[in-house]
């Protein structure tokens, strides 16, 4: 990815979006495009003018910690945006991003490590899960495997659940809430891009996706970013219907870029009682089927 476009394009856009009465700054005549002026953010930053439209060109290389917090305060970004324009000017100055080494152990190995499966299947209760950057589903509990069920399918490639959210129609009766995961996707890749500009195969993944899905293609345009932490989301399983799920994504430190996310019910809520459910539908059992009989050769 070009570093200097991306810098360029994020910083447009998130001035864009930002209007004079939201900075504190008077309203003068009409604009012929939406958001600040240069000017305006240069002043609000403390910059001259030509120096900021230097760092908007793509110019970053260099910039100092307190020129990025001054620009930051002023385009009013949120946490996960200003750590996006601080990995965005470490790689403007070739420096390894947000402390991730390049050289990571192959994600397929370091899922397949036994102590990680083993700490999977002890989360009995919940839906647990190791993902890497490329959104790949890398393993999963027992429950996890029977909750996205629609996102492995046949098993015959690794789950990415961006190819998921894009590609498949599924997607749409999975997710109630269609629009907001994606956008949350896409965000999430966005920053995971500004932390590791050469990583090749997260490119590949976004060339794929932007060929063949309109809506991604106009989400990856606006430079949105985003970390996903915790929260609540809603889902449609095709087995026990709807749930609502509280989640938290953990980071797995022996693995740099490997994270490990788990979904969790209301305890005695609805949710709780499908997700139960799901577990008992999922678990292998001795029981005979109906028609049949123990005793039967």
């Amino acid at each position: 990815m070009d570093n200097r476009q991306e810098v360029r394009e994020f910083l447009t856009t998130r001035r864009a979006r930002l209007t004079p009465d939201q900075a504190g700054l008077p309203t003068t005549g009409p604009r012929r495009v939406p958001g600040l002026r240069r000017s305006e953010v240069a002043s609000l930053a403390g910059l001259s003018v030509e120096y900021y439209a230097r760092l908007e060109r793509g110019q970053i290389a260099g910039a100092s910690a307190s020129v990025l917090d001054a620009l930051a305060r002023a385009l009013q970004l949120d946490d996960t945006e200003r750590a996006h324009l601080l990995d965005l000017a470490r790689a403007a100055d070739g420096i390894p991003t947000s402390g991730r080494s390049r050289r990571r152990t192959p994600s397929r190995a370091a899922a397949s490590r036994l102590s990680l499966q083993w700490a999977l299947d002890a989360i009995t209760d919940g839906v647990a899960f190791v993902r890497d950057p490329h959104q790949n589903l890398l393993a999963t509990n027992a429950l996890g495997r029977a909750f996205y069920s629609p996102v492995i399918g046949d098993g015959g490639r690794t789950p990415n659940l961006a190819r998921f959210q894009f590609l498949d129609p599924v997607a749409r009766e999975f997710y109630p809430d269609w629009d907001l995961f994606a956008q949350m996707c896409v965000g999430i890749m966005r920053a995971e891009a500004g932390r590791d500009p050469h990583d090749r195969g997260l490119q590949d993944l976004v060339g794929e996706l932007s060929t063949r899905s309109e809506v991604f293609r106009r989400l990856w345009a606006d430079h949105n970013v985003r970390t996903h932490g915790t929260g609540t989301k809603r889902f449609h399983h095709p087995v026990v219907g709807e749930l609502t799920l509280a989640y938290e994504e953990l980071a797995v430190t022996a693995e740099p870029g490997l994270v490990l996310l788990v979904y969790t019910a209301e305890p005695g809520s609805p949710s709780a009682e499908r997700l139960q459910l799901l577990a008992s539908w999922a678990a292998p059992s001795d029981i005979p089927t109906e028609g049949t009989h123990a005793d039967h050769p």
